[in-house]
């Protein structure tokens, strides 16, 4: 027998669960930071599903998830085609779904709010979390990471020039990992009509931070409108 938990129940045991999704680049780990220390909630940043033990992946069930421990190399992965990527992130995300949604209910039994930096997708939020627990966060241009990654100084960021480096043709391995982001599938999320609270981000060469903070904890209910 399958197990299954109907909507209901997930969305009642995630009711102190404050959800960010959106675009790459627009802001969601810095607000996901910024509100959990101003509103003392518990963190969780981006690829909170790191919490479950690798060791308890299946590489059959869990094959996106396992994929780093199965390449040949870090040059496989950043020359995957723009389509290959996309396929992979999509079955990767889905496996996340299921490990997020326990370890968020875990983390949120106490009854301390909790903010999390996801991605689980739109739709599925729509199931287990309500309007003012969700929040979508956009970019104007919707690509601009595709010319802006780089730019931010991060240990992540800079691991990832590395390996970009050290490839055998580095300069094309950079042109196609900046590609991926402007790949379209035939089927993806329109980020602007998930009915959800939107906030997009157009300025990004001024400090927005303390605006998109104070729109985003007025939305969630932290403070008064």
């Amino acid at each position: 027998m399958k197990i299954q938990i109907s909507d209901n129940i997930i969305k009642h045991y995630l009711r102190n669960v404050y959800f960010i999704n959106g675009h790459s680049y627009a802001g969601k780990s810095t607000m996901v930071k910024m509100l959990s220390e101003r509103y003392d909630m518990i963190f969780c940043g981006e690829n909170y599903h790191d919490a479950f033990p690798r060791e308890q992946l299946s590489r059959w069930k869990q094959p996106g998830l396992c994929y780093f421990d199965t390449m040949s190399g870090w040059e496989e992965w950043l020359n995957m085609t723009p389509e290959e990527h996309w396929n992979w992130t999509y079955h990767t995300s889905q496996e996340c779904i299921e490990i997020e949604i326990p370890e968020l209910i875990r983390l949120s039994a106490g009854g301390k709010k909790v903010i999390a930096d996801t991605n689980i997708p739109p739709d599925v939020l729509r199931e287990i979390s309500g309007y003012n627990n969700v929040a979508i966060m956009l970019c104007e241009p919707p690509d601009i990471c595709a010319t802006r990654f780089f730019d931010r100084d991060d240990p992540d960021k800079k691991f990832m020039m590395n390996q970009i480096m050290m490839c055998k043709d580095p300069e094309a391995t950079l042109k196609n990992f900046n590609s991926w982001p402007l790949y379209h599938p035939p089927v993806e999320i329109d980020w602007y009509n998930t009915g959800f609270f939107t906030y997009i981000r157009s300025d990004f060469e001024n400090d927005t931070r303390e605006e998109m903070l104070d729109a985003l904890a007025k939305h969630f209910g932290f403070c008064k409108a």
